[in-house]
């Protein structure tokens, strides 16, 4: 699934194609993706300028003059593609879903083969209803150390489930998970509440992670805006590797956690 440098990547290449554009029609070939479409779907969007271009978590909101919102999540396999000049043929892939024309004469194809992505509209003021996330990452004001401390007092979970919760922090995923866990030099295993607060005050421990989490996310997004940099993980999918870490000598081994992969290091992540 694609998780925040991801989602972020396809916002950046939307946001010139988008912002600011008028809807001049909307094409849809079925009735949903993981759920329906709102019945009014296509006539609330049609005629609509496209104000602004956020993200939030593992969501592109795309904001409309009309005050609502185009509420967009991947899935697991969701892509966008501009076309420009003849369509030909429509729908030009089975996997097609939704067709965006636009008043540049542009489109605008959301293509999702597994069909788990979500195309939504909000009303004005619903957003923060629907969306029950936590902080952005990347954000300083409202992501740190101390807020990652209160997030994990308490917890008996494994410290990298508490990271996969999007109330904790949004937009991060199992990948950059473990990125960020070996980067911090703790275990995916240890208990959340060992990182939490003493006395009232973030441990270093929860400063340490806070900090590996911006590095991780922040050098994600910069391969994506240098495609020409192979994007190479520390540890993620690389079991039985040698550890990356300069001086260690441990390996890397994978474990399931709640379903997912985890892969990490031993000797150097406690």
């Amino acid at each position: 699934m694609p998780e925040l440098p991801e989602v972020e990547a396809v916002r950046r290449e939307l946001e010139p194609v988008l912002v600011p554009a008028r809807i001049v029609s909307v094409t849809l070939n079925r009735d949903g993706l993981r759920r329906p479409f709102p019945p009014d779907f296509a006539a609330r969007l049609t005629r609509q300028t496209v104000t602004a271009l956020d993200r939030r978590g593992k969501y592109i909101l795309a904001r409309l003059a009309s005050g609502d919102t185009l509420l967009i999540h991947l899935g697991m396999s969701g892509s966008f593609r501009i076309e420009r000049g003849d369509p030909g043929p429509a729908p030009q892939d089975k996997h097609d879903h939704v067709v965006f024309g636009l008043a540049s004469g542009a489109r605008l194809v959301f293509n999702d083969p597994r069909r788990f992505g979500v195309l939504d509209l909000l009303a004005p003021g619903a957003e923060s209803a629907v969306l029950a996330l936590g902080p952005e990452p990347l954000d300083d004001a409202r992501f740190d150390g101390a807020a990652l401390a209160r997030a994990c007092a308490g917890s008996r979970a494994p410290l990298k489930a508490v990271l996969l919760d999007q109330r904790v922090v949004a937009g991060l995923g199992n990948i950059y998970a473990v990125e960020a866990l070996h980067v911090a030099r703790l275990s995916p295993r240890r208990r959340a509440a060992t990182i939490a607060t003493r006395d009232g005050r973030p441990r270093e421990l929860a400063d340490r992670l806070a900090a590996a989490i911006k590095t991780v996310l922040s050098r994600a997004i910069a391969r994506h805006e240098r495609p020409y940099r192979a994007s190479r993980f520390l540890v993620y999918d690389r079991a039985g590797a040698p550890c990356p870490r300069r001086g260690c000598r441990g390996t890397v081994r994978r474990l399931v956690q709640s379903g997912r992969s985890t892969f990490y290091c031993a000797t150097c992540q406690r």
